[in-house]
């Protein structure tokens, strides 16, 4: 009932950046938390940073202080604000979103196709 759709990805210089955005639809009104993972090519998808229902943000030791993920309630859009890129961020990077249907008690997550990112010069 949740489809998430990621855009924004692209190829970029070290210390450029870039801004990734992800547009929810369908049942939107039961997501309590969105946020962003990557996995480079031969390694295993890893947490970017997520973006609770009230607001507060948790951060990869990665990415802190350099990425800023951001939702638009009015629009039902998360966002990925990354700065100062280094070769390391080059990944896909796949929208998240979690929620809790009406009546059941375990929660649901949802994925995106995701979305290439490439840091290189």
């Amino acid at each position: 009932q949740v489809q998430m759709e990621e855009s924004g990805g692209g190829l970029v210089q070290p210390g450029g950046s870039l801004r990734l955005s992800c547009s929810a639809s369908g049942s939107v009104f039961t997501i309590t938390a969105m946020g962003w993972y990557r996995q480079a090519p031969g390694k295993e998808r890893e947490l970017v940073a997520t973006i609770a229902s009230g607001g507060t943000t948790t951060y990869a030791d990665s990415v802190k202080g350099r990425f800023t993920i951001s939702r638009d309630s009015a629009t039902d859009t998360v966002y990925l604000q990354m700065s100062r890129l280094m070769p390391e961020d080059t990944a896909v990077y796949y929208c998240n979103a979690k929620s809790t249907p009406p009546g059941q008690l375990s929660s649901i997550i949802h994925w995106g196709r995701g979305t290439q990112v490439t840091v290189s010069s």
